[in-house]
This record gives structure tokens, C-alpha cells and sequence, in this order.
């Protein structure tokens, strides 16, 4: 013979089949945080800055949380190829979430996979732009004689822009 349910447990039965479905659903609409254009232009800018007084032309490449493109900066002499490396250093540093050279010092094992992907580079010189602690974007530097250096670049204009960062909405 079968225990029958007591009626409190038939009711949290049924009040639990009403209520898991809904939080298995996803929303219908979707709020993100992203990189702005001015933001963007601003840090490019300053990267570009950062290095051409360390003495190197560089491209500098904003990208937002999805990867796409928010502003890209060549310096008058950096090469056109720069543009390209650092769009994707930037790229894989939204795809990793971290530092792109502590990603390639992470993740060393799946590195020639990883560059085989159309749009990324394991490289040093990609940062994430994270605001109120959310992932809003990346910032690719390429065209410094080293990795390196291209992150430093893009370190000196995420500080010179820290505030701005630290209280944007």
C-alpha cells in the first residue's frame, strides 16, 4: 500500500511546480552594461599617447563587452598590421576576462588552438575595461617592440582615466 501525501505536501508540490518553471526561464529582456563610444575614443587615445611617449607607434582598439568595435587608433607611423593584432589581443581579453598575458601564462597549453580562432590572438597587450565591476569591454594595443610594453600602454590609460571608470554609470 502506497503513503498517501499529507495535504501540506500536496500544496508545496503543487506551489513548487508553479514556481520552478519560471526560474528555469529566461528573461524576455536583457539589461547589460557596455562601453561607451566616448569612453572608448578616450581610452584609445590615451594609449596611443602613453606610447608614442615611451617612443613607439602603436594601434590602440576598444572593443565592448560582445566584441564589437568602439574605436580604433593608429598612430601616424605605426604599421597597418598593428590594428589588426590589437583588435584581436582585445578581443581575447573580453573571451578570457583577464589580462591577456596572464592569460597566455595561464593558459600556454591551448595557445596555438586558441590563435587558430578567426579573431583572436593569445599575445600580451589586451586588458579588460571592467566597470562597477562588470566586464564592459577590452583594450588591444599593438605596434611596441613587446607585448609588454603594449600592455603598459594600455595600463597607463586605464589609470589616466581611472576615475572616470571608477565612478561611470
Amino acid at each position: 500500500m502506497k503513503p498517501s501525501l499529507l495535504p501540506w505536501h500536496r500544496l508545496s508540490l503543487l506551489l513548487l511546480s508553479l514556481i520552478l518553471p519560471l526560474s528555469l526561464r529566461g528573461a524576455d529582456v536583457l539589461e547589460q552594461r557596455n562601453i561607451g563610444m566616448e569612453l572608448a575614443r578616450d581610452l584609445a587615445s590615451e594609449a596611443v599617447l602613453a606610447c608614442r611617449k615611451a617612443g613607439y607607434q602603436v594601434a590602440a582598439v576598444v572593443v565592448d563587452r560582445d566584441a564589437n568595435l568602439r574605436a580604433v587608433l593608429r598612430d601616424d607611423l605605426a604599421p597597418r598590421f598593428t590594428v589588426e593584432i590589437a583588435r584581436r589581443k582585445a578581443n581575447m581579453a573580453i573571451m578570457g576576462g583577464i589580462d591577456t598575458g596572464e592569460l597566455v601564462r595561464r593558459r600556454a597549453d591551448i595557445r596555438q588552438e586558441l590563435n587558430h580562432i578567426d579573431g583572436l590572438i593569445m599575445m600580451e597587450g589586451g586588458l579588460p575595461v571592467v566597470v562597477g565591476g562588470y566586464r564592459v569591454g577590452a583594450i588591444g594595443i599593438s605596434g611596441a617592440p613587446g607585448g609588454d610594453k603594449d600592455a603598459a600602454c594600455a595600463r597607463a590609460a586605464l589609470e589616466a582615466l581611472a576615475e572616470r571608470i571608477e565612478f561611470a554609470e
